[in-house]
């Protein structure tokens, strides 16, 4: 799907209801698990132990971390949209957040995003991105909430 590319508040406000877009797959590899449990300090077997993880998971798998999940949120979210004429965009905060099933190591997951709502505040859009973040040939996704991003306009 192509970038969705927006220049000002109000060709962001048109987009309001109505879904942005949707990324591309992104594989979440064995060792990218590893390097975010080394960041996190999080080395729960369920993650990192693979052996372990094949014989006593309920997945057979080691699984990603939720956190490592949400994480991609940005990366993602950069496939979808492209804000210019920003001093700069800030994380504001995250709303009915909910982890559905387990990303298992080696599978592909991708960011389905819609404009929940979007308020003006004195030059400054708040934006609520209700998103997903779904688990390839699955039905079940891996993530959903709101996002909620701060966008400074020049």
């Amino acid at each position: 799907m192509e970038k969705v590319v927006v220049n000002s508040y109000e060709e962001f406000e048109k987009l309001l209801g109505k879904q942005i877009g949707v990324s591309d797959w992104l594989e979440i590899p064995q060792e990218r698990i590893n390097q975010f449990a080394d960041a996190t300090l999080d080395h729960q077997w369920i993650h990192v132990d693979v052996k372990r993880a094949e014989k006593e998971s309920p997945y057979k798998s080691t699984i990603v971390h939720g956190y490592l999940t949400l994480s991609l949120l940005p990366y993602l979210w950069e496939q979808i949209i492209q804000v210019n004429n920003l001093k700069m965009m800030v994380n504001y905060g995250m709303d009915k957040m909910k982890f559905g099933q387990a990303v298992l190591s080696g599978q592909s997951v991708r960011l389905v995003a819609e404009l929940h709502s979007l308020v003006n505040l004195r030059g400054v859009a708040k934006a609520e991105i209700k998103f997903s973040i779904e688990i390839k040939d699955q039905k079940k996704k891996a993530l959903e909430g709101i996002a909620t991003f701060l966008y400074y306009f020049n």
